[in-house]
């Protein structure tokens, strides 16, 4: 009996049944992922093209096309077809670098310097960077471009003795990262991280020009010197229209 059960031919699967705004969201993220890789230089395929690569109904391919219209990802005319309307810029995590670094041959990445000055560090912050409650940091406010566009609004603290010489250089045209290098005349070594979405707050949604609300990424990053020292602890707001976070991972043992 298990002879012949063997030589049975199998039943093919069975296709799941899904709601069309389920394959609707399914299609509008592939298709998503495809143009952030760069895809459809000349023009998204027509409704029915979709339709066929999806196994979908063209109603569904409307929906998933409408859904990434809404995002800004999109245009769509009766004349012109489907078009990509902006692309977002890779932000790799697997190097530990500064935003002029990450968006080298981009275009020209320029900082708007909003605030800095020497104060005490609050408590959760001189705890990351193992000083005394109310020890004195620098911080640092600046508003990033690339060209015209505001990609994020970076706010650092700095350990006091290296802060303070990184401040008298520009900060304008420079990475805080290479600068600490420089005045420390040693190599960074490694970085914590951490990522989230967070809704933007009237004053950073003005700042950053999206609306009230809308969602932008949220980094953490503590950044250590080579010889283990914490020196660096940047809260980071990046427009999570326009940035894409990329990694390398490796399966571990």
């Amino acid at each position: 009996m298990a002879a012949q059960e063997a030589h049975e031919p199998h039943a093919e699967p069975t296709p799941i049944r899904r709601p069309r705004a389920d394959q609707a969201r399914i299609v509008a993220d592939v298709l998503r992922h495809q143009i952030h890789a760069g895809g459809y230089a000349d023009g998204l395929p027509g409704e029915q093209e979709l339709a066929s690569e999806f196994f979908v109904s063209r109603n569904t391919v409307r929906e998933a096309l409408a859904a990434l219209k809404d995002e800004g990802l999109i245009d769509r005319g009766p004349r012109t077809g489907t078009h990509v309307a902006i692309r977002k810029y890779d932000h790799g995590l697997d190097a530990l670098v500064g935003l002029k670094e990450t968006f080298k041959g981009y275009g020209e990445i320029r900082n708007e310097v909003r605030a800095t000055m020497n104060v005490a560090a609050p408590p959760a912050v001189a705890h990351r960077l193992q000083l005394k409650p109310s020890e004195p940091v620098v911080f640092i406010e600046r508003l990033r471009y690339l060209g015209d566009l505001p990609l994020s609004l970076d706010m650092t603290y700095l350990v006091a003795d290296i802060g303070r010489e990184v401040i008298e250089h520009s900060l304008e045209v420079n990475d805080v990262f290479a600068l600490i290098e420089q005045v420390t005349d040693q190599r960074l070594g490694g970085a914590t991280l951490a990522v989230e979405s967070v809704a933007a707050d009237p004053h950073s949604a003005a700042i950053l020009q999206v609306p009230d609300g809308a969602p932008v990424l949220l980094l953490e990053r503590l950044t250590h010197l080579d010889d283990g020292r914490p020196v660096d602890l940047e809260y980071i707001r990046m427009r999570g229209d326009r940035i894409t976070l990329r990694s390398n991972l490796v399966r571990g043992d």
